[in-house]
């Protein structure tokens, strides 16, 4: 049956449309789908270089069908701000610090700031890579969050304008903290007189003497230029300072299962990058802080470490009702610590 002189224009029509359209693909081709990720640190730091390599590797990973926008340094939203934006949906990808989930109504993420809760990065991992972390990122999917990974930032050092290397030499030393329940309770553990004090206005302070000393990971310390103003650093290596990569819940949950598969690959990627940076940026920055030769650098012995580690235990007990302590004892089983040996 011979079709008629109108169906014949009409297929002519579709298929003048079709190699129009073979033509002009991003004319016709759907749109990507965009993530805002922000973060409040610059580019250079491991978290910036994280989110910047998660973004290429997203694209190539989802063959372009996704596109990841970075905004560093607060450029959408501020420190205080960006947590609000993602359950709003304004942005879809946030790496906080794990302090900023306590706020939330999830004290658990406070075990983290816990002193000693953690030896070594083997510890550590054995919790951030492990079915603990798991189950604490779980717990802020009632906030329409969804945890993907932890970063590392790295173990934070204790530094002075006076040697610090037994317990007895916090005593009466202001100290900077930042503002936390344990971390006040941790000083107050060794005698020492905590303050808190935002980050950016630590310097200044420690320069004009209204702290005498602080807390932080040696890559914070040095490129904030701390170490000219602190006369002394010991290595205690006491405490953790890390990220959770989150998003969106209901974004996520939205995102075809490939492309959620796709991009739970690049997060594994991105997270090997952020904590081998934090690592090496660590070790990099102890290295320029004693070539600097304005601050001395002392690495207490192990008995000295376990006897800070001693004077600080009691704030796990005094902390459990707060934190929960099965957070507390989910964390000792996994790093196969004993607490009756302190």
């Amino acid at each position: 049956m011979r079709s008629s002189p109108t169906s014949q224009a009409l297929r002519r029509g579709l298929l003048a449309l079709a190699a129009t359209a073979a033509l002009l693909p991003s004319a016709f081709a759907q749109s990507p789908i965009i993530i805002k990720f922000s973060h409040v640190v610059a580019i250079d730091t491991p978290k910036g270089k994280a989110a910047e390599f998660f973004a290429k590797r997203a694209a190539e990973l989802t063959k372009g069908k996704v596109k990841v926008e970075v905004y560093p340094n607060s450029q959408l939203y501020k420190d205080k701000e960006e947590m609000e934006a993602l359950q709003l949906g304004s942005v879809q990808m946030l790496a906080p610090s794990l302090s900023k989930f306590a706020p939330l109504g999830v004290k658990e993420f406070e075990a983290f700031d816990l002193p000693f809760i953690f030896d070594d990065y083997n510890d550590l991992h054995a919790v951030t890579q492990g079915p603990v972390g798991a189950k604490l990122l779980k717990k802020l999917e009632s906030r329409g969050i969804t945890g993907l990974a932890y970063w590392d930032n790295g173990f934070k050092v204790m530094s002075a304008n006076k040697p610090l290397k037994a317990v007895e030499d916090y005593k009466g030393v202001k100290m900077r903290i930042q503002s936390s329940k344990v971390l006040d309770a941790q000083m107050r553990a060794v005698g020492a007189l905590p303050q808190v004090l935002a980050f950016s206005e630590t310097y200044q302070a420690l320069q004009t003497g209204v702290v005498d000393g602080t807390e932080n990971p040696p890559s914070n310390l040095y490129t904030q230029k701390m170490h000219e103003v602190q006369k002394h650093l010991t290595v205690t290596n006491h405490g953790y300072l890390g990220y959770a990569v989150v998003v969106n819940k209901k974004f996520w949950d939205g995102l075809p299962a490939d492309i959620r598969a796709a991009l739970t690959k690049a997060m594994a990627e991105s997270t090997k990058v952020a904590n081998d940076t934090a690592f090496q940026d660590n070790q990099d920055a102890l290295a320029k802080v004693k070539a600097s030769g304005k601050t001395a650098i002392y690495q207490p012995t192990l008995g000295e470490r376990f006897l800070l580690k001693k004077a600080m235990f009691p704030v796990h007990k005094q902390m459990a009702s707060r934190i929960g302590e099965e957070t507390i004892q989910d964390i000792y089983k996994a790093t196969n610590f004993d607490p009756n040996k302190m």
